[in-house]
């Protein structure tokens, strides 16, 4: 029986927008929570600060990933346009070009150039797009999605820490929400690995070791600097 491969490689640009916001999501929002706990703050303003922060970490979050993505959307037209430019200009010289790339990806001349005239008399400008420039329809930037993963998937991981903070008792919250927020982070890179066919066990580690190191030190940072909000 055949088996076919499975590649995840087209989920990288919304996994990537969903993966970083929901973590960032959960570390921002747990730290904050933490290192304004350690200052000795009332449970009503630890909350208050989480959720403020959950807004405005959201919004920047949508908005970073936005003017980022668009920023490579932009390259990547910009490119492409050169590219018909091209074209237009010194066909012959594309095609030896594009021809070139598969002599060196190890065919022979003839067939590389017969391969280059096949692939540019279907669509010249997605030969090039391609095979020059790198850039595949399943990968190309989207920055409206990359903005709406982004802020949904953080206002979701902020959400998490905040609804234990508001749960537990103030004595607790603190050990509470450091141990809740590691599962969620473990269980969250543990996902993301799955989904794009990575090793979940490496996924998980990587992740909550990073946010164990943010919450520790916003934790000293409010020990040390602790002043009643």
């Amino acid at each position: 029986m055949t088996q076919h491969e499975i590649h995840h490689l087209h989920r990288v640009g919304w996994l990537r927008a969903a993966v970083l916001g929901a973590n960032d999501g959960i570390i921002s929002t747990a730290s904050l929570i933490i290192g304004i706990a350690a200052a000795q703050a009332n449970q009503a303003d630890i909350l208050l600060a989480g959720c403020a922060g959950m807004v405005a970490g959201a919004m920047s979050m949508a908005a970073g990933e936005y003017v980022s993505v668009s920023s490579q959307s932009d390259t990547e037209k910009a490119d492409i346009e050169r590219e018909r430019k091209s074209l237009g200009e010194d066909y012959e010289f594309e095609l030896q070009e594009l021809a070139n790339i598969y002599e060196q990806r190890g065919l022979d001349y003839n067939l590389a150039r017969k391969v280059a005239q096949q692939l540019m008399a279907h669509n010249a400008l997605e030969a090039h797009a391609r095979d020059e420039l790198g850039l595949y329809e399943n990968v190309k930037a989207r920055p409206i999605q990359a903005a709406l993963f982004s802020c949904g998937t953080f206002a979701v991981g902020a959400a998490l820490p905040m609804f234990i903070a508001w749960m537990v008792p103030f004595v607790q919250l603190i050990p509470l929400v450091a141990t809740s927020s590691l599962i969620f982070m473990a269980i969250l890179g543990g996902l993301a690995a799955y989904a794009g066919g990575a090793s979940v066990l490496t996924g998980a580690v990587r992740i909550t070791f990073w946010g164990a190191l943010a919450m520790g030190l916003t934790a000293i940072v409010g020990k040390i600097f602790g002043v009643t909000i």
